[in-house]
């Protein structure tokens, strides 16, 4: 018997990741974030995020890809990648 898969979530909404995309938010609510990590470093024997790009993305799919960033940064770390994006995807969905 299989056993369930088990999703991750950050403050309440799911966190995915895929290679070196994470996108966190619920796909049906109007817009997710999508962080990619652009850089890395190793600290100790660990690897970790250096460079992380950070993206509010519309979710309509009747908008062009070009024009469904809502906003954009880069950001040094995940933590503050995850924290702006956090920011972003909560102000934006209680609007």
């Amino acid at each position: 018997m299989a056993e369930a898969e088990t999703i991750l979530t950050y403050k309440g909404k799911p966190l995915v990741r895929s290679g070196n995309m994470l996108y966190y938010g619920d796909m049906s609510e109007k817009c997710v974030v999508v962080l990619q990590i652009l850089s890395s470093k190793t600290v100790g024997d660990m690897t970790v995020a250096d460079k992380v790009q950070v993206q509010l993305l519309s979710t309509d799919p009747e908008i062009r890809m070009k024009d469904r960033i809502l906003k954009k940064s880069e950001k040094i770390g995940l933590y503050n990648a995850m924290d702006i994006g956090s920011i972003w995807l909560e102000r934006t969905l209680n609007s």
